[in-house]
């Protein structure tokens, strides 16, 4: 090499550089644009929506054909509970936050109740869980609503104690005994996916509250002997533990859907075999459309796609989190944190059964499984999460100067509200207490200066009375000895 291309070869290898760090540069800037976590928000929510659709309609067809059903039944479900979640995912964005948090409590009741109601003669048994309300062709599941308003309830509750958080009363009390309670009634149903993802919120409360480590401690403690207990009292949740142990020890009972799961993904390669050419659908793998969907991602869409399902989530986990850390409302900022880690936790659950690194728990594919009350409860979550994005303080001050924009015009968006710090109370006097009638008033008690001193109390005005008092009497003494020595 001579001299002369000594230049040439460092400016070749300079362009790649200007370039990677003009496209860092350009991210970086659309980043911080008031708007773009709300508009990362929308872009996920679409992509995770269409997704669902299409592999419901992919794993779907082949069960339903075999049993004499229409090839498009599920799938219809599945467009008419999204219609629906659309509508509500709207509502969400558009109703104020500040009345969303005030109907949190009533919520509350009403999940309560209805979680009491579903274990009576109302409720209806499928699949030996009598945990659904069924009205016709619809059927409604309270625990997903029940989730959505813990999350909601316990941060208004939490927040609104936050001075007194460091008392262990204050802390957990009502939202611990509120959500044990809750506990106790749907696993009474039996659900024990519900109750995990009903833990995660309740973990996820404490975690963003500042709750002490030891707090987590005695609550996991809790959690891995109730698991334990329940493991143990039940055979059909023995026979997981098992076979999540052992799958080959029975491939065709307890161990057939981790193994064949496995084998979907296995047979999916890098590329997969491509969009409805799966075999695992056809009456190999059980509840291919509902728990086990992401094993069909992976045979039809191979690697890439499973790859693209877990970076949607994983940009949902950077979204949620970022939204929560740029709002400056403290109710806001731990519903937003909160409700992030719920779905994504939830998606984390379902992908690492299917892929056999933890046992089965029946726990849905946020917006992908097939399911009516799961899709609905996680699209009106997404509303709510993208109203959050339109509270953080740049975007609401861009959306009242400048205009709703393209999105939000097309919405209706009403431009969001600035967050006011409540005004700090003023300390109230205690009232004197009636008299008797025909009793004179009793004189006031003075204070006990003891019991006042000993509690590191500042002195009284009577203290400094006492104290000036006896200075000008020994100054009077002092002054008369004087007189009378001369």
């Amino acid at each position: 090499m001579t001299v002369v291309d000594r230049p040439t070869a460092a400016v070749k290898a300079a362009k790649p550089r200007r370039r990677v760090v003009g496209v860092k540069g350009s991210l970086t800037a659309w980043l911080s644009r008031p708007l773009a976590d709300f508009h990362l928000l929308l872009a996920i929510f679409g992509l995770l929506t269409a997704i669902g659709l299409v592999m419901v309609l992919s794993a779907s067809v082949p069960g339903e054909v075999a049993v004499g059903a229409s090839a498009y039944s599920v799938f219809q479900k599945q467009l008419t509970y999204v219609a629906v979640g659309a509508v509500l995912f709207w509502v969400a964005m558009r109703i104020p936050l500040r009345q969303v948090r005030h109907l949190s409590t009533m919520a509350m009741l009403v999940c309560v109740l209805l979680l009491v109601l579903v274990l009576t003669p109302l409720g209806t048994d499928i699949n030996d869980t009598r945990s659904w309300f069924v009205i016709g062709p619809v059927s409604f599941q309270p625990v997903e609503a029940a989730k959505l308003a813990l999350a909601l309830w316990g941060a208004h509750v939490l927040v609104t104690k936050r001075a007194l958080l460091n008392q262990y009363r204050h802390l957990l009390v009502p939202v611990v005994p509120v959500a044990l309670g809750v506990f106790a009634l749907v696993m009474l149903q039996p659900d024990l996916g519900g109750t995990i993802t009903l833990g995660v919120v309740l973990l996820s409360l404490l975690w963003f509250v500042g709750a002490p480590m030891r707090v987590f401690g005695v609550l996991l403690l809790g959690a891995v002997g109730g698991a334990l207990v329940l493991a143990i009292g039940a055979t059909y949740r023995l026979a997981r533990v098992l076979s999540f142990l052992d799958p080959e020890a029975d491939p065709l009972g307890a161990g057939l859907q981790a193994q064949q799961a496995e084998y979907a993904l296995a047979e999916g390669g890098l590329f997969g075999k491509g969009l409805g050419q799966a075999s695992s659908k056809w009456d190999y793998l059980p509840n291919v459309h509902s728990d086990f969907i992401f094993a069909v991602i992976g045979e039809e869409l191979g690697f890439l796609g499973c790859a693209m399902v877990l970076g949607l989530f994983a940009m949902l986990a950077v979204v949620g989190l970022r939204i929560a850390a740029r709002n400056t409302d403290p109710w806001i900022r731990m519903v937003a944190a909160t409700l992030t880690v719920w779905l994504v936790a939830q998606a984390a659950i379902n992908i690492g059964y299917v892929v056999r690194l933890l046992p089965v728990t029946g726990i849905t594919l946020p917006m992908i499984s097939s399911g009516g009350t799961s899709v609905v409860t996680t699209m009106v979550v997404f509303g709510l999460l993208a109203s959050c994005a339109r509270h953080e303080p740049e975007a609401v001050s861009a959306l009242r100067h400048i205009g709703p924009g393209r999105v939000g015009g097309v919405l209706r968006l009403p431009a969001p509200e600035a967050y006011k710090p409540p005004p700090k109370r003023k300390p109230v006097r205690p009232s004197t207490p009636p008299r008797a009638p025909g009793r004179r008033a009793a004189a006031p008690q003075p204070p006990d200066e003891r019991r006042m001193a000993g509690r590191s109390a500042p002195p009284s005005e009577y203290r400094r009375r006492e104290s000036r008092k006896a200075t000008q009497d020994r100054s009077a003494r002092t002054r008369r000895t004087g007189r009378d020595g001369r």
